[in-house]
């Protein structure tokens, strides 16, 4: 029996994973919504409906058995957008619907610390009273961060940040783990409320250990202040900002080092196996590659 999947946002930076890992599938049919004219990919239907146009969306949903939500930004699209694409699962009798969180745990996250997560919120409670079989895929932060966008990691002087303890447990999974168990979610009829997984789980401690290892030069942990502290400083930097539909704006990034550093935002629920053996990308082969050397395991 083929299962389509319709998936929103198709074409960005996790879509496009998500599109090719569930093309590694037999008896699936992809179905890509674009608001516009879009690559083609061969195997992908294409279909384009502008999330202001019920009548449109309720076309490209009609068959299909599962929408995978891939797409990014504030509230008008976190919540706005995906409000009109549940709306219109739900007058197609949609039976399932995979939102776009692909984060950490921000069910427990204090209100006020942290926009991303409260709007993700937002949506989740829409989420949980429309008819529809809801699965959220929580992975922690993108390990693929960790090689600059996020500076956790001071490559050039050598040093790794934290902020009140050094050994609080940070949860990382790569986009291309992440577009792999969101496949596999997308076909899992039986998939639970929320599916956590974490291709690995480190801490500042273990990162300066592990890029003292790579490097062959000391890495030093450098304190950078408690949660709490960053938490106002985040806020200040709000407040000073252009208001902006950037999701990751630099008090954001703050943010969410906040919610990781606290704990609030940390798994305690992963089930890396719950779909059977994967070759999960470590920590170590991210910044391995990064610095373009073997991974200390391969010496």
């Amino acid at each position: 029996m083929t299962t389509t999947v319709l998936v929103a946002g198709a074409t960005g930076d996790l879509g496009s994973r998500i599109v090719h890992a569930l093309l590694d599938h037999d008896d699936v049919h992809v179905r890509a919504l674009s608001r516009g004219s879009g690559t083609a990919v061969d195997g992908v239907e294409t279909v384009t409906a502008a999330y202001d146009d019920p009548a449109a969306l309720g076309r490209a949903m009609q068959g299909v058995d599962v929408v995978v939500s891939a797409i990014s930004g504030t509230r008008s699209v976190i919540v706005d957008a995906q409000r009109a694409l549940l709306a219109a699962a739900v007058v197609a009798g949609v039976p399932r619907f995979i939102p776009s969180d692909y984060a950490a745990d921000y069910r427990s996250v204090t209100p006020g610390t942290n926009r991303n997560f409260e709007l993700r919120r937002e949506f989740a409670a829409d989420l949980d009273a429309a008819p529809v079989r809801a699965t959220s895929v929580l992975n922690g932060a993108f390990a693929d961060m960790l090689t600059g966008q996020a500076p956790l990691v001071l490559f050039d002087r050598r040093r790794v940040l934290f902020w009140s303890s050094a050994d609080q447990v940070l949860d990382f999974t790569t986009k291309d783990d992440v577009a792999w168990v969101t496949a596999q979610v997308a076909l899992d009829a039986d998939a639970p409320r929320v599916v956590e997984v974490a291709g690995d789980r480190v801490t500042s401690r273990s990162l300066a250990d592990l890029m003292s290892r790579l490097t062959g030069t000391p890495f030093r942990l450098q304190w950078a202040g408690t949660a709490g502290t960053l938490s106002a400083m985040a806020r200040v930097g709000r407040r000073l900002s252009k208001p902006t539909d950037e999701p990751f704006p630099a008090w954001q990034g703050m943010q969410y080092f906040v919610s990781m550093f606290s704990g609030e935002a940390e798994l305690h629920h992963v089930d890396d196996d719950r779909y059977g053996p994967h070759a999960w990308t470590s920590v170590e082969d991210v910044l391995a590659a990064h610095l373009g050397v073997e991974p200390a395991a391969a010496r």
